[in-house]
Order: structure tokens, then C-alpha cells, then sequence
């Protein structure tokens, strides 16, 4: 499996996002090459909004190039649900999400590997980092695959869980990896929950050691502040 990361090693470009600007940010890292961040406000804008006129402007073409009614029906359609999950997202916590899309190379096959990459936060009782960083893998959870790191942005553990879907739901009947990496805050009162998600299970130990790297560029503090 490649990440897109090889050619990295040889000529490595870095593109700054807008959001590191932003005077409200309250964590900052690098996100691999084959993810895709999606822009959560526009996504999940309130009506009448400049933020909801950019989503309609976007929208507009694909719908025009429908082919039929009932294509641009099944676009909205699909369109609304993506929201509703995304919305369900940004409720528990989640400040960012980008979709991975990487090219198996040592599988044998042609199919794209799909992930979900999130960051989370969660609100914990106040504790020394190293606790808290603990606590987050040793509660009902099934964590497994427990791996504790130190990270220049502090303690990190590193966990894996398997979820199934309901046997009586509409999802495929196909096991979900998530490899998580949780990151207490230096306030020691919250916990930064980053999240790789994919059906690819027998490629864990490779997005394993992505999310490890992401969580080696983690700051809490912001990194180009002596720079300006």
C-alpha cells in the first residue's frame, strides 16, 4: 500500500492552509498527501448565508450536467445524507474531516483504498496528560493494539478498535478499523481524538504508522508564530 508518500522522501512541498491563519485555531498539523479535507462550514451552512451561497454555487454545475431529473434527485439525495452525517459529526466534537483515497500496490488490487480522517475533541476531567492519555484506551471501548508514544506535542496513545455494523441496518455487513490517537491538551482539561477509518483492514499496520506520523506534527501551540 502506498500513501502517496514515497515521492515525499525525495522532494517533500508543503501547502499551507488557509485555516493556519485562523486566530481561533487551537491545533495545527500536517495532513499526508491522498486526503482531502472537506470544508465542513460551507458543507454545513445555515440558510442565507455567505458560506451556503458558495455550496449552491458549487452544486449548481453538477446538477446542470445531470443527465435526467432523476440524477439530480439522487445527487441532492446523496448530497443531504453526506450532511447528515457530517452534522452528526460536528455534534460529537469533530473539527475536521478529510476523505483519503490512496492506490493499493501491495494488495493486488485495482480498487482505491477509502479512509476518513478525523479530529475530535472531547472535554475530560482535569488530570496530568500522562493520565488522561491512559484513561482514553482503558475504558469499555475494546480497545486493543495499545501503544503509548511521546510526541513533541506531549503523550500520545495509539489504539485500534473493530466496529460491525447492526446486522439489521442498511450498511454493508463489512468490518470498520479505526485507529485512534488521542492527545491531551497542555490545559490537561480536553482531549484531541485523531481518527483514521477504513474498511481495509488488512492494511492497519500501514494507516497505523500514517496516523503516527500526523500525530509527530501535532502542535498546540502555533508553529510559525516565531516566523511572523
Amino acid at each position: 500500500m502506498t500513501l502517496e508518500m514515497r515521492s515525499a522522501v525525495v522532494s517533500l512541498e508543503i501547502t499551507w492552509h488557509e485555516s493556519l491563519e485562523d486566530p481561533c485555531a487551537e491545533l495545527w498539523f500536517i495532513e499526508p498527501p491522498g486526503f482531502t479535507a472537506l470544508p465542513l462550514q460551507t458543507l454545513l451552512a445555515e440558510p442565507d448565508t455567505p458560506d451556503a451561497d458558495r455550496l449552491h454555487a458549487t452544486a449548481a454545475p453538477l446538477l446542470a450536467s445531470a443527465p435526467n431529473e432523476m440524477s439530480r434527485q439522487q445527487f441532492i439525495a446523496f448530497l443531504a445524507a453526506g450532511q447528515r452525517m457530517l452534522g452528526a459529526l460536528r455534534e460529537h466534537g469533530t473539527v475536521h474531516c478529510s476523505i483519503g483515497l490512496h492506490r493499493d500496490d501491495t494488495g493486488g488490487s485495482a480498487e482505491p483504498l477509502l479512509s476518513l480522517f478525523t479530529i475530535t475533541w472531547q472535554d475530560t476531567a482535569t488530570a496530568p496528560r500522562a493520565v488522561t492519555a491512559a484513561r482514553a484506551v482503558t475504558g469499555p471501548g475494546g480497545h486493543s493494539r495499545v501503544e503509548y508514544l511521546e510526541q513533541p506535542c506531549g503523550p500520545v496513545t495509539l489504539s485500534e478498535t473493530i466496529r460491525r455494523p447492526p446486522m439489521d441496518g442498511p450498511l454493508p455487513q463489512f468490518p470498520l478499523l479505526q485507529i485512534q490517537a488521542h492527545l491531551p491538551h497542555p490545559d490537561c482539561k480536553r482531549l484531541a481524538v485523531l481518527t483514521i477509518s477504513t474498511t481495509a483492514v488488512a492494511r492497519r499496520e500501514e494507516y497505523r504508522a500514517v496516523l503516527s506520523r500526523i500525530t509527530e506534527t501535532v502542535r498546540f501551540e502555533d508553529p510559525l508564530r516565531a516566523w511572523r
